[in-house]
């Protein structure tokens, strides 16, 4: 696998101030193993950890070989300024005890977490108090701080209630850059962002941006997250267990489709370093965040990808550690402890269970090598050992362990049936422009034709799940939320040209749950951008389009839909939304197509 940019390990130097290793010397070298630290027990981070529950976890981390750690706020909790206290009475009574971080300060959009949030400018009051607080951290604890994270998922555009452009997070990586230089922060100290592999540039091209470049050239290196588990149910084109492989035993049939997980995640940091090398610039690139779930409820469990257990966990571990380590990369895993604040309101959620130990001191299957050489022999959490996960039998874990589904049945997420002379954008001059038919096919004696760009089913926020059976029926279910909505979002550098479709209509067949409502329609613009428009009609119980359990067929005017759209920048192809509660519903839809 070819990593052009990777950082290289190096043995540690210590600085000419005595302040120990630098981070030139410690991010990418294998012995100082990294990882993601929270540590919080209870439901809210109202409640830190104390003083003892942390020296105990770091106690812990330090038996696994873990040197470095990496932290998500600095003013806003107190978790960060307990941590630093911890390691450094640990250090005091320990000459040997070597930990450090990478210190990160929440970034935000002004107006987050709430209707309105104006993602072109950050939250100064908030911004500007996490960003002193690292740099007064970092010059109080100059032997253990030694790099500075502006910002966690901060420019992914996914990140809707906070969200911010790279002009936000370059304006803080330039002043801490200006401290620097002026003495009056470490010169060592190393300046990042922690993001997305997409964010950084790896993917699609609306984060290829004047401002990207300027960031990447004022950081000292890139943070990238690749989430290969959360994408085991949005984007599976890596996913599952191929055809030869159906016949092995299942912990091989697993194994060969974690390794494709690890190749895929791979992928994401590469489309980094390509980007780079597009434009010239050498940077060192680490890995800031990655896991994997060792339980579900919903979308990674049994009725989803079926990617959450623990022995899925343990392998995915193993293999990006062993990449990772080859390449001289760092990998700040996520995470070292479940945390049950992220999901406080499902227990089960796989959010709570990224940690390799549970809340309950359950070691997980991945760290049992560390209970059976006696590593973690006389340490606790809580004041209570630690003990193997089921009780530490093996058969009765694989005998909950779930095989991936197969590729030769798996559900489609994503249409790939495309028009290639056709580029997205061209108007489409054809009479039917179709999506998914069971009849229809584009062909030399008729004008019919696929899309320029294939078309990607998106549920959105998890508030429903879409996904298309090989006989090309497209169901939504939906889940425990106070609206849902989902989209067949057109998967072009720009929107699809349905210009010539303004006086047509929209025809599809749809059947599901009588009491469901709901708005159906197509969609221009993009929401990211504020010039979305959604053109929609009312379907369901009590409005002029009923739904049932028996298949309906409907053909909608455009012109009853369109909300004033010249339809040039088509981008939700279909879309749906519901802001009506609406638990474990089904709706089925199949032969779309739009007709001149």
């Amino acid at each position: 696998m070819l990593i052009l940019l990777a950082a290289c390990g190096n043995k540690p130097s210590s600085s000419s101030d005595d302040y120990g290793p630098k981070a030139a010397d410690i991010f990418g070298n294998p012995d100082y193993q990294a990882f993601s630290y929270g540590g919080y027990l209870e439901k809210t981070r109202d409640i830190a950890p104390t003083h003892e529950q942390i020296t105990e976890d770091l106690k812990i981390l330090a038996a696994m070989g873990v040197k470095i750690l990496r932290t998500y706020n600095t003013s806003q909790f107190p978790q960060a300024a307990l941590l630093l206290n911890a390691i450094k009475e640990l250090k005091a009574t320990d000459p040997d005890f070597e930990m450090y971080l990478m210190l990160g300060a929440w970034i935000e959009a002004q107006g987050s977490w709430r209707p309105g949030t104006d993602h072109s400018q950050g939250n100064v009051d908030n911004n500007t108090k996490e960003i002193d607080t690292a740099v007064a951290m970092a010059n109080e604890y100059p032997d253990i701080v030694k790099a500075i994270a502006v910002g966690n998922e901060a420019m992914v555009q996914w990140a809707v209630n906070y969200f911010v452009y790279p002009k936000t997070i370059l304006k803080w990586v330039n002043h801490l850059q200006s401290l620097k230089a002026s003495g009056q922060l470490n010169s060592d100290i190393w300046i990042t962002s922690s993001d997305n592999y997409e964010s950084w540039g790896g993917g699609s091209t609306v984060y290829h941006t004047d401002d990207l470049v300027s960031l990447i050239n004022a950081v000292d290196f890139l943070s990238v997250h690749t989430y290969p588990f959360h994408d085991s149910f949005y984007n599976q084109d890596f996913w599952g267990v191929l055809p030869d492989e159906e016949q092995l035993p299942k912990t091989q049939m697993i194994d060969a489709t974690m390794k494709r997980a690890v190749e895929y995640g791979a992928s994401q940091y590469q489309g980094v370093v390509n980007y780079l090398a597009s434009l010239n610039i050498d940077k060192p690139m680490h890995i800031g965040e990655t896991g994997w779930a060792s339980s579900d409820s919903a979308a990674y469990g049994a009725g989803g990808s079926k990617a959450a257990d623990e022995y899925k966990e343990k392998m995915f571990y193993q293999y990006m550690r062993e990449w990772t380590d080859t390449e001289g990369i760092s990998l700040f895993y996520f995470e070292a402890f479940d945390e049950q604040w992220k999901d406080s309101a499902d227990g089960q959620g796989s959010e709570n269970h990224f940690g390799l130990i549970t809340l309950n001191n359950e070691v997980k299957y991945a760290l049992w090598s560390f209970v059976d050489s006696g590593q973690f022999d006389g340490l606790t959490r809580s004041g209570q050992p630690l003990i193997k996960s089921y009780s530490g039998d093996e058969n009765a874990l694989l005998a909950e362990v779930l095989k991936p589904p197969f590729k030769s049945t798996m559900p489609v997420r994503k249409i790939s049936t495309v028009n290639s002379t056709l580029s997205a954008g061209d108007t489409v001059i054809a009479s039917h422009y179709l999506v998914s038919h069971d009849t229809f096919v584009p062909a030399s004696d008729n004008q019919m034709t696929y899309p320029s760009a294939g078309i990607k089913l998106v549920p959105w926020e998890g508030t429903a799940s879409i996904e298309m059976s090989p006989e090309g029926v497209i169901a939504i279910a939906t889940r425990t939320s106070e609206w849902w909505g989902a989209s067949l979002e057109f998967q072009g550098a720009v929107g699809e040209d349905l210009s010539e479709f303004s006086s047509g209509a929209l025809h599809f067949d749809i059947k599901g749950d009588a009491d469901i409502i709901f708005s159906l329609g197509f969609q221009t613009g993009r929401f990211l951008q504020g010039n979305q428009v959604n053109s929609f009609v009312a379907f369901g119980k009590g409005t002029a389009y009923p739904v049932s359990e028996q298949w309906r067929t409907y053909k909608l005017s455009i012109d009853d839909l369109n909300k004033g759209t010249n339809m040039q920048n088509v981008t939700g192809i279909l879309s749906f939304l519901s802001r009506e509660r609406a638990e474990n519903k089904q709706i089925s839809i199949k032969n779309i197509y739009y007709s001149q």
